[in-house]
């Protein structure tokens, strides 16, 4: 990869939607953390976040960052693995106790 591309690149990812493999919204991505050694991304801020997945867990306003390990294909919007998925499924194990 062109060095010169890489902050343009970076740049293009700022405002993309992030959804799960399965389709499940995330929320939008409002910046991104860089390891500046190795010039690589290593995480994205998100903010506008999904009420399903974070709703009792981020309070409103606030964001969450993702590990850009998590990331799977990056296109017009960005998909990351299902993991995101759990915090679901552990509010709806924690109102099942309930």
């Amino acid at each position: 990869m062109d060095a010169d591309a890489t902050p343009q690149e970076i740049t293009t990812l700022v405002g993309r939607e992030v959804y799960s493999n399965n389709g499940v919204f995330v929320g939008e991505v409002e910046d991104v953390r860089l390891d500046l050694d190795s010039q690589a991304v290593t995480g994205l801020a998100l903010s506008q976040l999904s009420d399903e997945l974070f709703a009792g867990r981020v309070d409103p306003g606030k964001g969450v960052m993702l590990p850009y390990r998590w990331v799977r294909a990056v296109g017009d919007v960005i998909l990351v693995n299902d993991t995101i998925e759990r915090l679901k499924d552990e509010t709806e194990d924690e109102e099942a106790l309930a």
